[in-house]
């Protein structure tokens, strides 16, 4: 069995042997810079994973675990021009670095570029996991939508939130798992239990972030802090602080939400301060324990001996606790 580290080595490896060199460059080059800024390759990392719960040979699984990182990163190329991001993993975005034309086309490259590395993988398997891939693209482009919806509104429920961060980001991470366990000749309902095992654990994750965003450690965080509140996107935290609250407390929120013209740092500080008073950081905690706990009662369904599954036990071990 491969550890969490040595696969991580697999991945960049495998990124960094990728050739994009056929003109024109200006299509090319954006996708050689994107994919070499880094991030945490957790979804190509999760393919291997359920791959290796089955087989050693990952040989054959790790080309199209790394079409799934080419089509993250193309959301996220996508994604940046949408929300006219300037910056990405510290580095300038690619829409700034060159422009939104070139952005946008080299991003609709990847995704062609994705589809062509799934594609390797075994014939006996084609079927299936395109069939997993094709359902978990559009998903994400779903959620994407909902969360440019949300933008506009005042009145997003919880369960809408829910189910939009489940599609943006929770499906990717279950339909990564149960590419891996289809190439790994798991069982269906295997490939099944690790498939909802990722959907919760990508549920956890970003209500993670959702949370750190206002109350981590700046330091530790390794961005500002609040950047959720400036922008009065619509997380958890303030949809359930906006169902919650008094009329008056409300009306105080809702008047932070609409200001033009603020003092960055007494907005968030005012905020974060509404968040504590209406205990929904303790809300959002309990929330995140669930979805934990959902992943290792998924978990410890699957049917293989559970030393096989240490990496991924330890992978929810380290979320639970995670500060970054």
């Amino acid at each position: 069995m491969y550890s969490f580290n040595e696969l991580q080595e697999i991945i960049e490896k495998e990124i960094d042997g990728l050739e994009f060199s056929a003109p024109p460059e200006g299509l090319f080059e954006p996708m050689k810079y994107i994919l070499g800024i880094g991030g945490k390759r957790l979804r190509p990392i999760l393919v291997l994973l359920g791959a290796n719960l089955y087989k050693d040979d990952l040989s054959r699984v790790c080309l199209p675990a790394i079409g799934i990182e080419v089509f993250h990163n193309f959301t996220l190329l996508h994604d940046d021009v949408m929300d006219n991001a300037p910056i990405r993993r510290n580095k300038k975005t690619v829409h700034e670095k060159w422009n939104s034309n070139v952005a946008i086309l080299s991003g609709d490259a990847m995704s062609i570029k994705a589809y062509q590395y799934i594609g390797s993988c075994e014939d006996k398997y084609l079927r299936d996991v395109l069939t997993v891939f094709n359902q978990t693209a559009l998903e994400v482009c779903e959620g994407q939508q909902f969360d440019m919806e949300f933008e506009e509104r005042n009145d997003v429920e919880l369960d809408e939130y829910l189910n939009m961060i489940r599609l943006k980001t929770a499906v990717l991470l279950g339909g990564s798992l149960k590419m891996g366990a289809i190439m790994g000749d798991a069982s269906s309902k295997d490939a099944e239990l690790l498939y909802y095992f990722g959907v919760n654990l990508g549920m956890a994750f970003q209500l993670q972030d959702d949370l750190l965003d206002v109350f981590g450690d700046e330091a530790v965080f390794g961005k500002k802090i609040g950047g959720d509140i400036l922008s009065n996107k619509k997380t958890f935290l303030l949809i359930k602080a906006l169902e919650t609250a008094s009329s008056e407390v409300k009306s105080e929120l809702k008047s932070w939400i609409t200001k033009k013209d603020f003092n960055p740092e007494e907005k968030i500080k005012t905020v974060r301060a509404i968040y504590e008073k209406l205990n929904v950081r303790e809300f959002s905690v309990k929330k995140i324990e669930n979805y934990f706990t959902l992943c290792l009662e998924y978990l410890d369904k699957v049917n293989v001996e559970a030393e096989k599954k240490k990496e991924l036990y330890s992978l929810v071990k380290g979320l639970v606790n995670r500060s970054v």
